[in-house]
């Protein structure tokens, strides 16, 4: 790929925009909560009884970070939100004495209940911790299943072979992706790197980390993340796509050389933390193929992006194999 070269290619000397900007972002903010809150952001999304669910992470004025649910019909407007919060650090788990954040949900259909993966955070530092529930009102807490200092994680939907597969990001050693296997979600085992951050000047060079749930699609496991490149001014938050192998998703078709969705807006580049887009989740609607991707911005506030998953499926499978990065 040369210097001057792009597969973000538009016909006016600009990129195609995979993703686009709800006009009347952002859709959830802090003075639409219930009760006094400091920001919302970074929610997790799913399909509950036929709606769009988010599970936003909302930090109250001490910096603690809980999680509440928020529904709507059309996953735009009129959101019903839960008037306490929804899943609050418990005191009989004192890895979340600072707090629980960044979720991510999926449906595991062999259990008929959906996996929800966090962050919790005390003083021993971020660690991955999972809850199942069916209804969102109750929760199994399993408690943590990565030592720390470890995040950003996430569930495939269904076992290969006799195994769940659980993509995660442990801060050190690089701040690569990772990806972990168990037989029955409380232990993991023969861990190693799934994607890599590239150094240098990379838009992901600095750290890598999973974003939304891994999306299966007739091409493989659509996989969205996010890259971190240090900057003069801060870190800077981007999102890159990888495509995974359907039947073996250790295997990695095709990544993202180029960012494809970015801070660019006020409400992305200025709040409690700028110049920041981190989804945690996105809906496929499979009667039109679209996606609805859901992120905190600026770590203050929640926004929408939509895009077609046929425009993505083609511009990832026109990008790289992992070996000509």
């Amino acid at each position: 790929m040369s210097h001057f070269e792009t597969r973000l290619k538009a016909g006016d000397n600009t990129f195609k925009e995979l993703f686009h900007r709800y006009p009347y972002n952002p859709i959830l903010m802090a003075k639409d909560w219930p009760y006094p809150v400091n920001v919302v952001l970074n929610p997790a999304a799913a399909i509950f009884d036929g709606k769009i669910l988010l599970l936003a992470r909302v930090e109250d004025r001490r910096g603690f970070s809980h999680l509440t649910k928020a529904v709507s019909d059309d996953g735009i407007s009129n959101w019903v939100i839960d008037k306490i919060p929804t899943l609050s650090p418990s005191p009989d788990h004192p890895e979340e004495a600072w707090g629980i954040e960044d979720p991510r949900i999926t449906y595991i259909e062999e259990l008929h209940k959906y996996a929800i993966t966090y962050t919790a955070y005390s003083a021993c530092g971020p660690v991955v911790s999972l809850a199942l529930t069916d209804d969102f009102t109750n929760f199994e807490r399993l408690g943590p299943i990565m030592p720390p200092e470890d995040k950003d994680a996430t569930l495939f939907p269904h076992k290969f072979g006799k195994r769940w597969l659980l993509i995660h990001r442990p801060i050190a050693h690089g701040a690569n992706i990772w990806v972990s296997c168990s037989e029955n979600l409380r232990y993991w085992g023969d861990h190693r790197v799934l994607i890599n951050s590239r150094g240098g000047s990379w838009w992901d060079g600095s750290k890598v980390g999973i974003s939304a749930q891994p999306l299966e699609t007739p091409k493989g496991w659509l996989i969205l993340y996010h890259g971190v490149r240090e900057t003069a001014s801060g870190a800077l938050y981007r999102l890159g796509f990888a495509l995974l192998d359907l039947e073996n998703p250790l295997k990695v078709l095709h990544r993202s050389d180029e960012w494809v969705f970015g801070p660019q807006e006020y409400y992305e580049k200025e709040g409690d933390v700028r110049d920041v887009v981190f989804p945690c989740g996105w809906i496929l609607n499979p009667t039109d193929n679209k996606i609805k991707m859901y992120y905190g911005a600026a770590d203050t506030c929640i926004a929408l992006a939509s895009a077609s998953l046929d425009e993505i499926l083609d511009y990832i499978e026109s990008c790289p194999a992992p070996e000509d990065n």
